[in-house]
């Protein structure tokens, strides 16, 4: 399995905000779109700010598969979904940490349950 290295991992996880490009139904990838991207340990982790209305997200969900590009890294990734209730308070925590300065209404609404039941691991290929 493929993994990030520290360099690509900390230039993620710094950026302040990623392009995601998920594979849409016929196989092409969608138009990039900016997002934000948090760190919890060695894991990237992304969330729908629209929640499941997200059109990026719903790719995402369905393919599994896309592109992201931050901080000058530029990989095909996998995505999978992270239903751990714990684990979701860490990252909540993470936005909250890195995105404060944003102010509570952005903020709020990545970590409110709607954007919550969307956060997908990023995984390198």
């Amino acid at each position: 399995m493929t993994t990030w290295t520290s360099d690509e991992i900390h230039r993620i996880a710094t950026a302040d905000e990623l392009e995601v490009a998920p594979l849409g139904g016929d196989g092409t990838r969608l138009r990039p779109v900016p997002i934000w991207v948090v760190r919890h340990d060695d894991d990237l982790y992304v969330r729908s700010y629209k929640g499941d209305d997200g059109r990026w997200y719903r790719a995402a969900k369905a393919s599994g598969q896309g592109r992201i590009q931050a901080g000058g890294v530029d990989r095909d990734v996998t995505f999978v979904a992270e239903g751990d209730p714990g684990l979701n308070e860490q990252i909540d925590a993470a936005y909250r940490s890195k995105y404060h300065r944003y102010g509570q209404d952005y903020v709020e609404t990545i970590v409110s349950s709607d954007a919550r039941t969307t956060t997908l691991k990023l995984l390198p290929r």
